[in-house]
């Protein structure tokens, strides 16, 4: 016969006493309502949702400090007193090697309706996507593209494998967005070269295009479009060269070890 164990509650479930047995937790998120939440007040609701995903803050030398909510991280309140945050910028060609470009969903709250790369984004402060040394920062953020790669354009895993992810380099910039939103970044670039299937998410991305680098020259000279700033950046200083070295050559880009600041 199985013993019976009875438990003794140590007091009511009250916040008081829990905060009592329990200092450590962070009480931060209980206080904070997006219902009344004037920052986020009028945009898309999944998007509201996102914004308490949770960045890693980091110094300029990309060396964790902790984490802090995607809002917090992208208010330029914020980024004007010097908050910086993990990001990374994966670049897709398919075997013809045309880059995949996505324009970003209406519903996004930063840079919305922009063209830019085949998919932008953060590595979470969750296990398996941070890292101190640029090693392990690089398989997080590996890990966090093929993640977003399928949250965004329905790629799964398979046809992504984190080993084809090549890194190239950091780059550290900042860009504001619409005054009240804006991005600083420390931005990891991936190149990968794989025939995908698209399974598009309408609340991410509203169209997505193959382009030859000439396509891409000409569409930056087309006066109706918009692009994101770390787009533009890469695009006017690096992508083109990479580029032309994506099936011979690529390897003396990759796995630069200084910060691009721009």
């Amino acid at each position: 016969m199985s013993a019976t164990v009875t438990t003794q509650q140590a007091g009511p479930v009250t916040a008081e006493n829990i905060l009592r047995l329990f200092p450590e937790i962070d009480t931060s998120l209980a206080s904070t309502s997006q219902s009344h939440d004037g920052d986020l007040a009028g945009y898309d609701e999944e998007q509201i949702r996102l914004m308490d995903e949770v960045c890693i803050v980091l110094d300029e030398n990309d060396k964790p400090i902790g984490s802090a909510s995607k809002k917090v991280c992208h208010l330029m309140k914020n980024i004007d007193q010097g908050l910086l945050h993990r990001a990374f910028s994966v670049f897709l060609f398919d075997s013809s090697n045309r880059l995949l470009l996505q324009q970003r969903a209406t519903e996004k709250i930063t840079f919305p309706d922009m063209w830019t790369n085949t998919c932008c984004s953060h590595p979470l402060g969750v296990p398996g996507e941070t890292g101190a040394e640029l090693d392990a920062a690089v398989q997080g953020v590996r890990r966090a593209a093929q993640r977003k790669l399928d949250h965004e354009l329905g790629i799964k895993a398979a046809q992504v494998p984190l080993n084809k992810f090549n890194f190239l380099t950091r780059i550290h910039y900042k860009a504001p967005s619409d005054g009240k939103w804006g991005e600083h970044e420390i931005d990891y670039i991936l190149f990968i070269k794989a025939d995908v299937d698209l399974h598009v998410n309408p609340n991410e991305v509203r169209a997505t295009e193959y382009v030859s680098a000439d396509e891409l020259r000409a569409k930056f000279k087309d006066h109706s479009l918009n692009f994101t700033p770390w787009f533009k950046l890469i695009c006017e200083t690096l992508l083109f060269q990479w580029w032309e070295h994506l099936d011979q050559g690529l390897e003396k880009y990759m796995g630069e070890t200084q910060i691009r600041r721009m």
